[in-house]
């Protein structure tokens, strides 16, 4: 079992965490596929859940139950790259309703939303980690009881910082 070397702080509280596999990266060089958790300040946009395996997240950010026909575009010249689309979209996505458990609970972070650049990077989320923080795809992951704790303190303008 990995142990977790990583944490996640802030608003009185610490938590392990697991980051992706290729590490911190900066913002200019994160690029899809790399597995790097891109460093910067990100506006935490809404939150997905699960509703047949967990109850609605308290928080004040915006909430969206899942479907089990709900993706994300991770296809780089598609012009809905990282955007949500339905899981009978022809381009390359993400499938979000998923056998594990690690999008119970997912937290749409801003990265390369505003404007969206081909190939810097799709679906960076805060969601539910594998049970020995293993790492993500360049994702951030949280145990889902530290993931809610998080979303409790949380609201419209609520940010993640990912730093090195």
């Amino acid at each position: 079992m990995a142990t977790p070397d990583r944490k996640l702080s802030g608003q009185g509280v610490r938590f392990d965490c697991a980051i992706g596999k290729g590490g911190m990266v900066p913002q200019a060089d994160k690029a899809e596929g790399d597995g790097g958790s891109p460093i910067g300040r990100w506006m935490m946009k809404r939150v997905f859940w699960r509703p047949d395996r967990v109850d609605r997240p308290k928080t004040g950010l915006p909430t969206v139950p899942l479907r089990p026909q709900d993706g994300w575009c991770d296809a780089a010249m598609d012009p809905l790259y990282n955007r949500p689309v339905t899981t009978a979209y022809p381009a390359r996505h993400e499938t979000l309703w998923r056998d594990d458990h690690v999008y119970d609970i997912i937290v749409e972070l801003s990265h390369n939303q505003d404007p969206v650049i081909a190939g810097k990077g799709s679906a960076i989320f805060m969601h539910v980690t594998k049970p020995d923080y293993a790492d993500t795809e360049g994702c951030i992951a949280l145990a889902i009881d530290d993931l809610k704790a998080v979303l409790e303190k949380c609201g419209p303008g609520s940010v993640l910082e990912i730093s090195a």
